[in-house]
């Protein structure tokens, strides 16, 4: 009856005024949520660029004088120099009123074509089926300039069309099939003709899309004359069906592949097939290809073989694989091993004399995240980032000048700077970002690393896009502030974002933030809201802008609470392999319990902690989290909020858990233990759990499950189904505005706002 009472109160938020009166929340929180969710007022403007000419000049978009379309505006970099490069009216195709709307663009080697992708269509979580239309620059006629790709294709069906390296081809995909298309002639070739719903060319099934980013699985050759691409075989693969209520007079289902752990996996190789049409040679691999992923791929530095990650099911071994183009036989060159996990890498190169480049690999082998340069004949790696010290993530290598520029963090792990080390592995690594810039920096270094686009915010600073030269980091223009972002939040967001640490259990200390209410009084006590995640895919304690989250917390402080978020163990901050493999066959066990212990912690330090008023909330690994916190430590949190949450491990994707967790015959106590549906006999207090329908990712039939175990076990809870929505709970109009009003509202209920008396 409650979790009744609970979807009719729900179904009422339908503006600011009516949230405000019919919770008790403030209009300053209502109107919040409503710029946030329904007017995006916070979201600021970003940049789509592309360098040009080795990095001495770049593209932008900018608006056309006529307000029709947008132009392809050209900048040098050291100037400044402006000249619209393709005007909007020369992206209109013929007998059409309006120009193309560009999605996403890009540049032939050579700068003489423009590839445009438009209308684009949403494949699972991204836009990557849509139109392709090539601009000539240096046609003579008007009418060979534009020209749209595909043929008959029927509308926005091509995928991942990407220019040959001389120019002169563009490769697609098509359901399931690859084709290459010759810009001279128009003539169309297609390179593979199985594609069905379970043979998978250029593209990936559903959960090496999710969990190894394998979406353009396409390579063209050095020499534009073969493309080396993946292959999945989904035959045997378990079948997930979603049902679909509301579009139509009756329910209607759609089926898709989804391997639960333990389950068969899509069988996958690589082949390579000439450019102009033929037999595809599949590189020789050994092992069971349902038990193997190729998790990366590319041509090793020419067109005679490519360089591929075999990793096996349990993730814990990476095999660098050279293979020959022509005749498919392979050879280790060397391998990534670990107790736990290894993470996979994408291909970066480092050139030598002549054709001869080597591999850039990144390997927790010595205990931190470091990057090692791979000769293909030795399989001799060697070390170049010489620290203490994880690298975050690869921004660029300079080939001439012989660095390597990397993100990292050694001495303070909320925030990221730009480093470099030698390519060759000598001296000490350098840090490039200036020292008096606190915050989150992140880089797209031009080709010839003399400039980048240089991205920079803090946890209460939106984002700002500038140009800098390498390495002395000098601005050399601004390209966006999102100034108006930062005046217009000030409003809202009145407390600044307070960044503490904290110790648990072993001696370990964690990290955490608090943004506390605009009228914060230490002689009093406040209640708390936690915002948890707690798995190794995703830190929350970031001194970065986040509009989503920064808002929310800014806004829920507001009314009289202490918002806070902790990083356990396990989550990927750059503190070391130990830090992070420590999760491994724990996940929801090692998280729930720090959390827990964290927040006990933080109350006994912190007296204006009411303790006996706190309320945790998570989405996805933090709708788990907060479920194994509310079951496994009752009491603790007298309120919980689960989103989208894996109620059971043994029905998430294989993948992702077996990484984490090994493989569920195994460790059959493992998965049971980190499933919160197994100890829900714990709850106390006030449980709100909120799924959509149509989740592809983490299904529904998770919280079904735990919805009967709660009702066989008699504990009363509250529950918001949203038809049809996916896991991010964001889709049709209202959706997000009426989520995070009831969660709100929900937690009002249960845990009133302010602070009193000690």
């Amino acid at each position: 009856m409650r979790a009744a009472i609970i979807l009719c109160l729900a179904s009422v938020v339908a503006s600011p005024a009516a949230f405000a009166s019919d919770t008790g929340g403030s209009p300053h929180l209502a109107q919040g949520l409503d710029a946030m969710f329904n007017k995006g007022a916070f979201w600021g403007k970003g940049v789509q660029l592309a360098w040009e000419n080795d990095g001495e000049s770049y593209t932008i978009l900018e608006p056309s004088a006529d307000g029709k379309g947008v132009d392809i505006v050209a900048y040098e970099t050291a100037t400044g120099k402006r000249s619209v490069q393709v005007s909007a009216a020369q992206l209109t195709p013929e007998n059409a009123k309006t120009p193309i709307e560009i999605e996403e663009y890009s540049w032939s080697a050579d700068g003489k074509e423009l590839l445009i992708f438009t209308n684009a269509k949403k494949v699972w979580r991204e836009y990557t089926r849509g139109d392709y239309w090539v601009y000539d620059t240096a046609s003579a006629t008007p009418e060979g300039k534009l020209t749209k790709l595909g043929g008959d294709a029927p509308e926005s069906t091509l995928m991942f069309a990407t220019f040959s390296p001389d120019g002169s081809r563009v490769a697609w995909v098509r359901a399931n099939n690859i084709y290459v298309e010759e810009l001279a002639t128009k003539k169309i070739a297609q390179l593979t003709s199985d594609g069905s719903a379970d043979i998978i060319n250029g593209t990936s099934d559903w959960v090496n899309e999710e969990e190894l980013f394998l979406r353009n699985c396409i390579r063209w050759s050095p020499d534009s004359r073969q493309i080396a691409y993946w292959q999945f075989d989904q035959s045997g693969v378990g079948e997930y069906t979603l049902i679909n209520d509301t579009d139509q007079e009756y329910p209607v289902t759609f089926k898709y592949k989804y391997p639960q752990p333990g389950t068969t996996n899509s069988a996958v190789r690589v082949g390579i097939v000439p450019a102009a049409g033929g037999a595809t040679q599949w590189v020789k691999l050994a092992g069971d290809p349902r038990q193997n992923y190729i998790a990366q791929m590319d041509w090793a530095g020419g067109s005679d073989g490519i360089l591929l990650e075999y990793l096996n099911r349990a993730q814990n071994d990476n095999q660098f694989i050279w293979a020959n183009a022509q005749t498919g036989e392979t050879r280790v060159v060397t391998e990534d091993t670990d107790n736990d996990w290894v993470d996979v890498n994408s291909m970066e190169w480092i050139e030598r004399a002549g054709a001869v480049k080597d591999a850039l690999f990144l390997s927790e082998r010595d205990g931190w995240r470091h990057a090692y340069r791979l000769d293909l004949k030795s399989g001799q790696p060697i070390l170049v980032t010489n620290f203490q010290g994880d690298v975050l993530d690869k921004s660029a290598i300079d080939q001439k000048g012989g660095w390597f520029y990397y993100l990292a963090s050694p001495d303070d792990p909320v925030r990221q700077y730009l480093y470099r080390s030698r390519v060759d592995g000598k001296g000490s690594p350098e840090r490039v970002t200036p020292s008096d810039e606190s915050g989150n920096h992140r880089y797209d270094i031009a080709p010839n690393g003399k400039w980048a686009v240089h991205r920079y915010s803090t946890a209460d600073r939106s984002w700002r896009f500038e140009i800098v030269s390498l390495p002395d980091h000098k601005v050399i223009r601004t390209l966006v502030d999102n100034n108006d972002v930062a005046t217009g939040v000030q409003p809202w967001l009145s407390s600044k974002t307070e960044f503490f640490k904290v110790p648990v259990d072993n001696g370990i200390t964690l990290d955490g933030y608090m943004i506390k209410p605009p009228d914060f009084d230490a002689t009093k006590k406040y209640p708390v809201v936690t915002y948890v995640y707690g798995e190794p895919w995703v830190a929350t304690v970031r001194d970065a802008w986040d509009p989503y989250i920064r808002m929310l917390g800014g806004l829920i402080a507001a009314e009289g609470y202490l918002f806070v978020s902790i990083d356990n163990e396990g989550t990927p901050s750059p503190k070391g392999r130990e830090w992070r493999r420590s999760i491994f066959d724990a996940i929801g066990v090692l998280s729930s319990a720090q959390q827990t212990q964290a927040i006990k912690e933080l109350a006994k330090e912190r007296p204006y902690i009411d303790a006996s008023r706190m309320a945790i909330w998570g989405h996805s690994g933090g709708g788990s989290t907060t479920l194994n916190v509310m079951f496994r430590y009752p009491g603790v949190y007298s309120t919980g909020v689960a989103l989208a949450p894996v109620a059971d491990e043994s029905h998430y994707d294989s993948i992702y858990q077996e990484r984490y967790m090994g493989l569920p015959a195994v460790d059959v106590k493992g998965y049971h233990d980190g499933s919160p549906i197994n100890f829900a006999e714990g709850l106390q207090g006030h449980l709100l759990i909120i799924h959509g329908s149509g989740d592809d990712n983490v299904h529904f039939q998770g919280t079904e499950l735990l919805i009967n175990r709660l009702v066989e076990l008699g504990k009363p809870f509250d529950m918001m189904d949203y038809p049809n929505r996916t896991h991010n709970l964001n889709e049709g109009k209202g959706t997000s505005f009426h989520l995070f009003s009831l969660m709100v509202r929900y937690i009002e209920d249960h845990v009133p706002p302010g602070g009193v008396a000690r």
